[in-house]
């Protein structure tokens, strides 16, 4: 059952269903090579998130961070350390996008210190990146360094702006998308390249990447 009336041809229940097809899909290319219908298979998948907030009325902010979420998708998915870093750089403009969103849309970092189980999640998210920190900065080369620190504050600052919120789809999604982050950075730079472990962790990241963002969504449609 579509959630909008009007059925498939409605465009905001076409951009779901394409959507969820198109992250369907990617779980196909997840091991591939880099390729053109690679890149747009997974861009897809958030674009048309972008595309249904839009059509929804959400907050513009929400639609930005969607829409350079895609952008970043895209990089990602290409070889090379420029595109890695064109990727590493979109998603930090998203992740901004989200702690505005979710500064503004919540309720003040005094709930996160009122209530001990969102304090206990912030502190385990502040725990999470200053470990991933420490062990990423002994493995990447000095110009990565950098951009990976501001990259990881930005990320943790998000999770700590969605525990200001009173909806349980953004906190969840939010955690989602520290959990896929984590899992990317440790099979990118952590992990042997001959592990066996990367192929599941690739798995593992584009899944839970996809349900962070569509958790985010539904919580701002079901406000």
């Amino acid at each position: 059952m579509l959630p909008f009336p009007g059925g498939v041809e409605d465009p905001s229940n076409g951009s779901i269903v394409f959507s969820l097809g198109a992250a369907l899909l990617y779980f196909l290319f997840v091991d591939a090579k880099p390729s053109l219908p690679r890149s747009g298979v997974k861009t897809l998948a958030i674009g048309l998130l972008a595309v249904l907030a839009g059509l929804q009325g959400l907050p513009l902010l929400l639609i930005a961070a969607l829409a350079l979420s895609a952008l970043g998708d895209w990089f990602l998915s290409r070889d090379g350390e420029g595109a890695f870093l064109a990727g590493l750089g979109s998603f930090l403009f998203a992740h901004i996008a989200y702690i505005a969103l979710f500064s503004m849309a919540g309720e003040g970092t005094q709930i996160v210190v009122d209530e001990p189980w969102r304090l206990a999640v912030a502190a385990a998210m502040a725990i999470f990146a200053v470990t991933m920190l420490v062990m990423l900065m002994r493995e990447v080369g000095p110009d990565l360094r950098f951009p990976i620190f501001v990259y990881v504050c930005a990320i943790v600052l998000m999770g700590v702006a969605a525990l200001s919120m009173r909806n349980p789809w953004v906190i969840a999604g939010a955690v989602f998308f520290m959990a896929s982050d984590g899992i990317l950075a440790a099979e990118r730079f952590l992990v042997a390249a001959i592990s066996p472990h990367r192929v599941w962790m690739r798995f593992a990241v584009w899944g839970l990447y996809y349900a962070a963002q569509a958790l985010i969504v539904a919580g701002f449609l079901l406000r």
